[in-house]
């Protein structure tokens, strides 16, 4: 093979990734958490599709918008974990540079879209305790699927100048990214060039859109809690809160581990290479694995379809 540490090329054919440098030969045993995670998710997001289509009682704009974090959640997973673990049991690390576009753009368009779905869910929890006399007539099944195409064509133009800026950067020092996929950071550090439109773009991103969503929501919260507090008994606002809760722990599995890996990534420099990634993998796999846990614990509607699965269709 080459040497692909120094090389001259505008657009490289290949990327090399590494997986977790340092650790290549605990590849195989760090390889069988993460399956676990990604086998659990797929099974928890495809058990909560198939139970709001069976069950009509669930055919409503909360579980509409929990069907549309279930396909985000098994869209991001796939994205980046199936790669990940040839690396891991193959030594497969070579990936071609479209091949690496395309993972690039799914993976952080479906981020952000995952961050608006929250949006919308928050949405929804404020329509139904604040208004809830007009929550039928407001999120109705027509409106709620325009909401999920424009989170879907928001995503789609925010994140589609990422591979665009990558492909029109030159890279002559090398084509090793130091982790299992590729991220846009992680590409744009390879170039050789002058790529702060790229990293402006990124923090644009981050702040004008990711940050806007986190602003939405608390507003949503700010008076969702008022209504709550203005009930008459304490045991009404406590059942009316209980319906924000799968909600609330969904929103803090996202946004905590991104909100805490951000953070080591800027300021932790001293931490060891190795830890910063095994953080980002386990951050990557968190929700679509805990979503699924999180409403079937908490919605009884949900865990009474599943428990009469076990029992009636001896599963």
């Amino acid at each position: 093979m080459p040497d692909s540490n120094v090389t001259d090329f505008t657009n490289p054919s290949t990327f090399i990734l590494l997986g977790i440098p340092g650790l290549e030969v605990a590849h195989v045993w760090i390889s069988i958490p993460f399956c676990i995670m990604y086998i659990t998710g797929i099974l928890g997001n495809f058990t909560i599709l198939f139970i709001v289509k069976m069950e009509p009682r669930l055919h409503g704009p909360m579980y509409y918008f929990l069907c549309m974090l279930a396909i985000t959640d098994l869209v991001v997973s796939t994205s980046i974990v199936p790669k990940m673990l040839a690396i891991y049991w193959f030594d497969s690390r070579e990936i071609d540079f479209s091949s690496c576009l395309i993972q690039l753009y799914f993976f952080h368009c479906f981020s952000v879209m995952e961050s608006g779905i929250f949006v919308a869910m928050a949405f929804d929890r404020y329509v139904a305790i604040c208004d809830p006399l007009r929550h039928s007539t407001i999120l109705t099944s027509p409106a709620v699927a325009k909401i999920g195409l424009a989170m879907m064509l928001r995503s789609s133009m925010v994140v589609l100048p990422y591979p665009f800026l990558v492909k029109q950067w030159p890279y002559c020092r090398t084509n090793i990214i130091p982790q299992p996929y590729c991220a846009h950071i992680a590409v744009v550090n390879l170039a050789c060039t002058d790529t702060r439109v790229s990293s402006y773009y990124g923090l644009f991103v981050v702040i004008c859109v990711i940050g806007l969503d986190v602003i939405f929501i608390a507003l949503s919260y700010t008076q969702i809690l008022r209504a709550i507090f203005s009930l008459p008994t304490k045991d009404a606002q406590i059942k009316t809160f209980g319906t924000c809760i799968s909600h609330l722990c969904a929103i803090l599995t996202f946004y905590i581990p991104s909100l805490f890996f951000s953070l080591m990534f800027r300021f932790g420099q001293k931490v060891p290479l190795h830890f910063h990634i095994l953080i980002a993998n386990v951050y990557l796999l968190m929700p679509p694995v805990l979503n699924p846990i999180i409403y079937g614990v908490r919605t009884k509607q949900i865990r009474d379809r599943l428990l009469w699965l076990f029992t009636n269709k001896g599963i």
